[in-house]
């Protein structure tokens, strides 16, 4: 019997569902096992002020490092690009639309002043370089929690994640998905991780649901956020995908009041997956990105030398 780790959100759940069905397909018996994360305890503050990396995975990773689970399902963007040492991405599964959607009305209709709720500063600073006049407000909670907030009336409409949506069957929510032009989709998007010790039998069946394509657009991704030195809660977006044979890759780093955007991408050998990222990140540092992280976290935040 494999006991799954997941955060107890429907998305989440839904999501280690997803993974169970999966694996029962291929005859593992499997039980899913709610762990509560530092991420869900903190409601009344935006992510991005809060800091620190792992908000919603790191309990769950301390429970399949003591062995209380064997795997855990985790929204790829929520995990860190570094894994606690024994950790490792057993698979990651075929990706849903990683775009960002908006729900409520469609960004053009909506009126100046209107408020549009979001607690991403990547998102943030991309909503502000496209509709100036827009009064972008912070929102935390769940799905659930934010789509009554909109449907209260706090908000004229909300960014969120298309895939979460899509997930629950509640796609008639979505008033239009954004072009990747206009909002770049936060790092790993849309895709799940399946996360495992290091070696063992749980790996080895895990791997069976990876998605090849998917990992090598992710991996880049993550390279690219690695060589940024940024976490999830940065005003970083990429987005990667193979086309043709080939892998690519576009990324932007913005300033929090969406006053500059600096947009770049690269294209290279699927199997150099990695290697795209950095340099795409790299490139990203040159071209003025170390300035705006700078500006936004201070020297702390010590960017890699270029």
């Amino acid at each position: 019997m494999l006991t799954i780790g997941s955060r107890g959100s429907a998305l989440a759940l839904w999501q280690a569902s997803w993974v169970r069905e999966r694996l029962e397909a291929l005859g593992e018996a499997c039980r899913i096992r709610i762990i509560k994360t530092t991420g869900d305890k903190i409601t009344g503050v935006p992510l991005a002020k809060v800091g620190g990396k792992g908000l919603f995975t790191k309990e769950i990773e301390d429970a399949l490092l003591a062995g209380r689970i064997d795997l855990a399902v985790h929204s790829l963007k929520d995990l860190p690009t570094e894994l606690p040492a024994g950790l490792a991405i057993a698979a990651v599964p075929e990706r849903e639309d990683a775009r960002d959607a908006v729900v409520g009305r469609p960004l053009k209709d909506l009126p100046g002043g209107a408020k549009v709720g979001t607690s991403s500063l990547r998102r943030t600073a991309q909503l502000r370089a496209a509709r100036p006049d827009l009064v972008v407000e912070p929102v935390r909670g769940n799905l659930d929690t934010r789509l009554r907030k909109l449907a209260q009336g706090q908000y004229d409409a909300l960014v969120l994640a298309a895939a979460g949506l899509l997930r629950l069957g509640w796609q008639d929510r979505i008033a239009e998905c954004l072009p990747l032009e206009v909002m770049c989709p936060a790092v790993g998007q849309g895709a799940l991780a399946v996360e495992t010790r290091a070696t063992g039998g749980a790996k080895r069946v895990c791997r069976k649901l990876d998605h090849a394509e998917t990992r090598a657009a992710v991996e880049a991704e993550r390279a690219l956020l690695a060589r940024l030195g940024g976490g999830c809660q940065v005003p970083i977006g990429a987005h990667g995908r193979v086309r043709g044979g080939a892998l690519e890759l576009m990324a932007v780093v913005a300033s929090p009041d969406g006053s500059r955007i600096i947009r770049r991408s690269l294209t290279g050998p699927v199997a150099e997956a990695r290697r795209v990222g950095r340099e795409l990140g790299g490139l990203l540092l040159k071209s003025g990105g170390r300035v705006i992280l700078e500006q936004v976290y201070g020297a702390a935040l010590r960017a890699p030398k270029i």
